[in-house]
């Protein structure tokens, strides 16, 4: 078919139009469509990204312009987000992991809808960069990820020390003039978290399994290389993955999302990687507990394997400090010369894992940041699995990297404090603090992914009973089927499951509970529920309250917005990254 035979006026016109708006060669409009992706919300996580994808776009104008490049240039497409910060505590923060999954279905319909063959993404906070990521992996064409780069840490004006966010959450009981002098001083400018929280826990697990060029992690979001340097290097990443047909999913294997999880406990991680890790597997057609690593795995490699960063929120420093100390690369240089990542796997550069370390040549670690392998910061990983009578099929998870107290000898028992919602425990630790004792097992319920919905993650009461532990000088424990912020510390459990709102044993507990944590054993068992006529009493007497309520939990809240109603129905479970799953299948009329 000739050049002029492909022409359609009806669908090209507003091609022709959009080609002219954007600078470039209407003759190219039936060329394959490159174009950029990024994330925005009511956030100062995202304050940062649409200059980062003006500066993309201008130079993917220009490159495709100066280069002659067969290639049609579309306009980016942005999806929403929720500010995190600003949302713990308060029932909007169980649209937090929803907005992975309408991420996802927002950054689908562009790669699909709009039939792009090749994206730049530009991501900010935690859950957007999963659900861009997810989308991509599903649409299968070449593509580059860049993060927007973290906030720098504020001053403290009275003692001159780094404070951040969790500083902040942290003074939740101050004296009102020093919860608004830090609330002012914590936050400068722009980006995201910039600790060893969610957001970069993710980002670097996306750029060890390949989708990231590694040194573009650690930068702040306000580093001029973002703006200067990262697009044209991006373009070139682009340019050769188009060239050579490299495809997402020839990257996100198995064994790069392997890879990826053992950085992730190498640097004390987020507990939030064990739902966003599985979801990025399923989107690349892989079972990340049988395929990747199994749990029990898991936690040996969680054993041997240490931390090598003095980050907040365990330690003391920022993704700041780990950039000008050479930043990811290495971290990732150190895990590969100690033998634990698999060095032979492919990345967006075109380079293996191995050799795309090799040619940033990071520096040594400088002891302090970031520790060599043989002199750790910790000895052991940041993160365990637990299994017992309260998670039949295990997924509950500890950060042991943000304990601070209470484990003797790898056991933790304590008397659950049992609270049917968030905002409860936060009404007792506002009014009544002097109620929690040493050796408190705090237990949150119904809030998990069909509970709440939306599995919200409580950095509000966690930070509070972090302050009140400190004061006292006591332990108080935490375990929920909800999840925790990546700023959580403290002796803290989330993802139990099965969650409350389906009947699971956590639904089964009572004030005075006996609660066993054994690390020893990676177990979590409520003794009472040990035994069976004490745990079928309890069963019966919930199942009655469900049937006496016409089929939900009385404890379990109503919901009408449209989305919350879309989790409670389809919402899997954590161990499943307590994502969307497919809705049930209508049921036969023949």
């Amino acid at each position: 078919m000739g050049a002029t035979e492909i022409w359609k006026p009806g669908q090209d016109t507003q091609r022709v139009a959009t080609a002219r708006t954007l600078g470039q060669d209407p003759e190219k409009i039936h060329c394959p469509a490159w174009g950029l992706v990024g994330t925005l919300g009511d956030s100062i996580c995202y304050a940062g990204v649409p200059a980062k994808v003006d500066a993309i776009q201008a130079e993917l104008g220009r490159r495709v312009v100066d280069a002659d490049l067969p290639v049609r240039v579309i306009a980016p497409s942005f999806s929403g987000g929720i500010s995190d910060g600003q949302r713990n505590g308060t029932p909007q923060m169980r649209y937090s992991l929803i907005g992975r999954e309408t991420t996802n279905d927002g950054v689908c319909l562009h790669l699909e809808g709009s039939d792009l063959q090749g994206v730049i993404a530009v991501v900010a906070c935690d859950k957007p960069p999963v659900g861009t990521l997810a989308a991509i992996l599903e649409r299968n064409v070449p593509a580059v990820i860049m993060s927007d780069g973290s906030i720098r840490p504020g001053i403290d004006s009275r003692t001159g020390e780094a404070i951040d966010i969790i500083t902040c959450f942290q003074a939740a009981a101050a004296a009102p003039e020093e919860r608004r002098r830090v609330a002012l001083e914590a936050s400068p400018g722009h980006g995201s978290c910039g600790g060893m929280f969610t957001y970069n826990t993710m980002q670097a697990f996306i750029a060890t399994c390949g989708m990231e060029p590694l040194h573009m992690v650690s930068p702040a979001s306000e580093d001029e290389r973002r703006v200067r340097e990262f697009p044209g290097q991006l373009l070139d990443v682009l340019q050769l993955l188009s060239s050579r047909g490299i495809r997402p999913r020839d990257i996100v294997t198995a064994a790069a999302l392997r890879n990826a999880t053992l950085v992730a406990i190498a640097m004390g991680g987020s507990t939030n990687v064990v739902l966003h890790a599985p979801e990025l597997a399923r989107a690349a057609g892989i079972d990340f507990w049988r395929e990747v690593i199994t749990q029990d795995e898991f936690n040996r490699v969680s054993r041997s394997l240490p931390v090598l960063v003095n980050a907040r929120p365990f330690g003391r420093y920022f993704m700041v400090d780990i950039d000008a100390r050479g930043g990811l690369p290495v971290i990732v240089r150190e895990l590969l010369n100690a033998g634990v990542l698999d060095g032979s796997c492919l990345t967006c550069t075109g380079e293996t894992l191995a050799e795309q370390v090799e040619r940033l040549d990071p520096p040594a670690p400088d002891g302090d940041v970031i520790h060599p392998f043989s002199a750790p910061y910790k000895p052991t990983g940041g993160l365990r699995l637990l299994r017992g009578n309260l998670a039949p099929a295990g997924g509950a998870v500890i950060k042991l990297a943000g304990v601070e107290g209470g484990i003797v000898d790898g056991r933790f028992t304590g008397r659950a404090r049992v609270f049917d919602s968030e905002q409860a425990l936060i009404d007792a630790l506002a009014t009544t603090p002097d109620e929690f004792v040493d050796r408190d097992m705090v237990v949150i319920r119904y809030e998990g992914p069909k509970g709440a919905p939306g599995m919200p993650e409580l950095l509000d009461p966690t930070s509070r009973i972090t302050t009140l532990c400190r004061q006292k000088g006591i332990t108080i424990a935490l375990m929920t089927d909800a999840r925790f912020s990546g700023g959580s510390v403290g002796l803290v459990i989330g993802h139990v499951s099965p969650e409350a709102a389906l009947g699971g044993p956590i639904a089964l507990i009572e004030d005075g509970d006996t609660i066993v944590v054994d690390i020893n054993q990676d177990t979590l068992d409520c003794v009472e529920l040990g035994d069976e006529a004490t745990a079928a009493e309890r069963r019966a007497r919930w199942e009655a309250q469900v049937a006496a309520a016409g089929g939900t939990h009385p404890h379990v809240r109503p919901v009408n917005a449209r989305l919350l109603r879309r989790m409670r129905a389809w919402a899997l479970s954590p161990l499943q990254g307590a994502g969307l799953g497919e809705p049930e299948p209508e049921p036969s009329r023949g």
